[in-house]
């Protein structure tokens, strides 16, 4: 679950790079939680990908 999150978010982060500024900054928002959730269950030992 966590897997296809991080993917969906990496892909609307690019996109959001590419085409707008605006929406860019939503985009680099939700990019900091996917990586905060992954980091989060490295801490806590569950496999990432």
């Amino acid at each position: 679950m966590i897997k296809i999150i991080a993917i969906v978010l990496i892909v609307l982060w690019l996109l959001g790079v590419v085409t707008s500024t605006t929406l860019g900054g939503f985009i680099h928002i939700l990019l900091v939680v996917a990586i905060i959730m992954i980091l989060v269950r490295l801490i806590s030992g569950q496999k990432v990908l």
